[in-house]
This record gives structure tokens, C-alpha cells and sequence, in this order.
């Protein structure tokens, strides 16, 4: 092999097993690390016919050259069974989730919730679950249901809400709850996916919420040490994704899915709509493929109403 300093002359014949050259201005390097030279420079090697000092034109060799990066770049971006991240059901998705397991779980109310995901968990029968989710549900809905076959040991949140089940489990002591203000809860996972151990924040200073926590004083107010949290499986709702793991989110049902889809070691992802990659707008991607494992179409959602309110019908 030559290296950067090797002046010496190469052959015409020598272009198949060593293309490093200066490329013309038509030509540009299509490729930052050539698979067949890595390290080697872009230009700066002299090319001549068999020691005559001819030089040889970009164009003897540019097609050579083009062929073996699309011969690369195909190798490279085939579909392999080991990044194949689609599965055929949400069943599927959460086969290994153990015993034990911390999971975040995305949603806000009966919005953006993985339902089909939490059915799974449901028939899967997986107990003993510590859940960070900003609520558990309502009754018969979400993590309503894990509660309902007491599958959930611990729940970090920051509302009880409109189920009755959650409360009357917390109040008898069945259920360990860590309430946690909201705001805090966003930025807590968020912290856990950006790497961030922990930060400061003036949200719960003078109240039970600062028991036991670290308080210091910045420019005469004080601030509560708020730590980090990371999850073993995070289950997110998105609209729409493609075969690589890309999310877009649809207006609330947004809410804690994005920060949770980056917190957790495994992202479970379900979408109402699966497309291959290329096809979603790079400009709508709230979540790139890079933090999502699995993901899988779900079955068509019926939109239900956390809370019903309706005019009294006015008579005469």
C-alpha cells in the first residue's frame, strides 16, 4: 500500500485496486471514507501510463469509481435481519419485558397513550412493574388495565386523575406513588435522555416535594436537586413512522412520548401509519430512528373522552 508521501508512479492497470486521485470539478469525492482505502486522501496522488508521465484523466477512472461506491453503498445499506427494527405485533414487541422491569409509558389523559402496547404488557403478564408515565390511566383504559390485574408495583407521575382504582390502591397502601410536580417529571426524563444526572429547578422548595432532597441558593432563591430518570423499555404512540425507526407526532398526542422515546434503553414504538423510509418529511420527524429499537402498525384506534360534559337540555 502507498501512503500520502509516495511519489512513485502507478499504472493505468493499477486504477481497479488503488483509485485514490484528484478528481476534476465535474467529478466530486461522492464519498467521505472510500471502503477500500480508509484514511487514504481524497487527492493528492499523480496517476501516469506506464512511466511516461502521462497523466491519467479523471474520466478513465471516474467510472470505476462510481461503481464501486454504489457497489459499497448497496453492501452497506442492505436489510439484514440484525437491523430489521419492524415487528408483526405489539405482542411481539414486548416479548422479552421481564419481571421487575421500569418502563415509561407515554400519554397525557387518553391522548397519545400506547394502548396496544399496554394490552400486550396485559396478556404478557409481566408483574412486579415500576411505570414512569405523567398519569395511570383511567378506569378500564391504559394503565388503568395493569392496575386492574395488579401488575404494577411503583408508578412515578405527576396526576392521579379520573381514576378511582389508582387512588383508592395508593391510599390503602397497596400501590407506592411518587408524585411529582409536572414540569419536573418532563425535564427529569428529558435529563435521562440527554445524559444529564441532574439539575436544579425552584419547582416544590417549601413543600413535601423538597423532603429529602438537596436545596441550595442561586442569586438569593433557592433550588431543589432533581435527579435524572432513565427507563430499561420505553413504550411511545406516534403517528406516523417509517421502517427505520423515524416518529412524527400528531398535535397533543405528542406530549411526554419524544423525551421518553430517548430515555430508556429499549423504545417500543407503535404507529397508526407505517411507511418505508424516504417518505416521511425530514422537516416533520420529532424522533429520529436512531433511539428507536421496534416498532410495529397498530390496529385502528377508537378516540375515546376522559370526561363528558354536555348542556342541560333547557325547557319551555
Amino acid at each position: 500500500m502507498r501512503g500520502p508521501g509516495d511519489t512513485r508512479k502507478l499504472r493505468a492497470d493499477d486504477l481497479p485496486l488503488l483509485i485514490v486521485a484528484e478528481l476534476s470539478d465535474k467529478t466530486p469525492h461522492p464519498h467521505p471514507s472510500p471502503p477500500w482505502g480508509r484514511g487514504w486522501p481524497a487527492t493528492g496522488a499523480f496517476i501516469s501510463r506506464g512511466g511516461t508521465g502521462e497523466g491519467v484523466h479523471s474520466s478513465l477512472y471516474s467510472a470505476k469509481l462510481n461503481s464501486s461506491l454504489q457497489e459499497a453503498r448497496e453492501e452497506e445499506f442492505k436489510p439484514s435481519d440484525s437491523m430489521n427494527k419492524v415487528f408483526s405485533s405489539a405482542d411481539d414487541a414486548v416479548h422479552d419485558i421481564p419481571h421487575g422491569a421500569t418502563l415509561m409509558v407515554g400519554g397525557f389523559g387518553m391522548c397519545g397513550v400506547p394502548v396496544n402496547l399496554i394490552d400486550a404488557l396485559k396478556h404478557k403478564g409481566v408483574t412486579g412493574l415500576t411505570v414512569i408515565s405523567n398519569n395511570a390511566g383511567t378506569d378500564g383504559f391504559g394503565l388503568g388495565l395493569l392496575l386492574e390485574t395488579g401488575q404494577i408495583k411503583k408508578v412515578i407521575g405527576s396526576y392521579v386523575g379520573e381514576n378511582r382504582l389508582f387512588e383508592s390502591l395508593v391510599l390503602g397502601g397497596e400501590l407506592d406513588l411518587e408524585l411529582i410536580p409536572q414540569g419536573t417529571l418532563a425535564e427529569r426524563i428529558r435529563a435521562g435522555g440527554a445524559g444529564i444526572p441532574a439539575f436544579y429547578t425552584p419547582a416544590g422548595v417549601g413543600t413535601v416535594v423538597a423532603e429529602g432532597k438537596e436545596c441550595r441558593e442561586f442569586n438569593r432563591k433557592k433550588y431543589l436537586l432533581e435527579h435524572g430518570l432513565t427507563a430499561d423499555f420505553a413504550l411511545v404512540k406516534a403517528w406516523k413512522g417509517d421502517r427505520a425507526g423515524n416518529l412524527i407526532y400528531r398535535k397533543t398526542a405528542r406530549n411526554f412520548n419524544p423525551m421518553m422515546a430517548t430515555a430508556a434503553k429499549i423504545t417500543i414504538a407503535e404507529v397508526e401509519e407505517l411507511v418505508e423510509p424516504g417518505q416521511l418529511d425530514p422537516n416533520f420527524i420529532v424522533t429520529p430512528g436512531i433511539y428507536v429499537k421496534r416498532i410495529f402498525q397498530c390496529t385502528p384506534y377508537t378516540k375515546g373522552i376522559e370526561r363528558r360534559t354536555v348542556r342541560r337540555l333547557s325547557c319551555g
